[in-house]
């Protein structure tokens, strides 16, 4: 009887998923921080998109290669907060609120 080959990935040690499990609690915590600083600090935008930037770069260092997942899961909970706290203007243009 033949092993599938999904067994033959690296199955991570109970030390690697318990290092996995804090990035993990300590990631969440940093991305609830940021929320709250996003939510109450006296920002300009700039410095609100400076603060995102800084998270996925974390996330990048915890979790690499996974930036995609940031984009998709924690960018619009922060995006959110920005547009809340940075209405577009609506004289003379509209505020950029791109990522870019």
């Amino acid at each position: 009887m033949s092993v599938p080959p999904e067994d033959h990935k690296h199955r991570p040690s109970p030390e690697e998923l318990k290092e996995e499990n804090r990035r993990i609690r300590v990631f969440r915590f940093l991305t609830d921080l940021t929320v709250q600083r996003l939510s109450v600090e006296r920002l300009t935008l700039a410095e609100a998109r400076d603060i995102v930037r800084q998270l996925r770069q974390i996330s990048e260092n915890f979790f690499p290669n996974k930036g995609r997942v940031f984009d998709i899961v924690i960018r619009p909970r922060l995006e959110r907060v920005i547009r809340e706290r940075f209405p577009p203007v609506h004289c003379d243009g509209a505020q950029d609120l791109s990522w870019n």
